[in-house]
């Protein structure tokens, strides 16, 4: 059976906001097959970034996708996910904590190997409750994207989409992040197109969503039905 090492931190910010960290270690030895040790992924540092679909809403971050990315390629998993995050925009009201834009100077100065974001989600939730179009997004979008160029020099950064929800402004988001990550040479996984995630049907959502009115957050076997999806992006970063 394979071992596993993790360490929670727990950072309590001035507005209340709970910031809770968690690292997995790699292990040593590791009984990979030798096509996973040769993988560009494998032993490697990754930070992940950004709202439920990091933090994992209701269920252990241990179920997660990306976690199970480590796991298998043997990584140091950073987890700095925060259910609610935006990129641009502050719930602070909601106890939420900062958007991205700003967040994302709290991150641990480490050489990290990759850096994945992912977020939007509720960004677009609050685009369409607020009437508005994508220009704030796409601003404080570039302010993050600018600043992981220059905290993380070394490292392939890319972000993720949200799912394709079907409400307004999810699509726009997606494509707002293309362009301006575009920018800055960031890779995008559009998940709206690419992720075989069907959250329109709710017998799917029954199945690997953590509720069935969930349009967000996978459960498990959502996770693992989704990482074969991801694995060959991250690999050809």
């Amino acid at each position: 059976m394979r071992r596993f090492i993790f360490i929670l931190f727990l950072f309590l910010a001035l507005d209340s906001f709970a910031q809770e960290v968690l690292v997995r270690l790699p292990v040593q030895p590791c009984d990979a097959p030798a096509s996973i040790q040769a993988a560009p992924l494998y032993g490697k540092k990754i930070l992940l970034f950004g709202d439920s679909y990091v933090k994992n809403a209701g269920c252990p971050v241990q179920e997660t996708w990306h976690y199970k990315l480590a796991e298998k390629y043997n990584m140091e998993y950073h987890n700095w996910g925060a259910n609610g995050n935006c990129i641009a925009y502050e719930w602070y009201t909601e106890k939420f904590g900062e958007p991205m834009y700003l967040r994302y100077t709290t991150l641990p100065d480490m050489e990290a190997d990759y850096v994945v974001v992912i977020g939007g989600h509720n960004d677009a939730v609050l685009m369409h409750r607020y009437g508005e179009g994508t220009e704030f997004f796409c601003s404080k979008l570039d302010t993050l994207c600018a600043g992981l160029r220059e905290k993380y020099p070394s490292a392939k950064i890319c972000f993720v989409t949200p799912w394709n929800v079907p409400q307004p402004m999810y699509k726009e988001t997606a494509q707002a992040m293309q362009e301006v990550c575009g920018r800055y040479g960031i890779p995008v996984f559009d998940a709206t197109k690419n992720s075989g995630i069907r959250v329109r049907y709710k017998g799917f959502r029954r199945l690997y969503f953590q509720g069935e009115d969930d349009t967000a957050h996978l459960n498990a076997a959502g996770h693992d039905l989704f990482l074969p999806r991801i694995v060959p992006f991250l690999l050809a970063l």
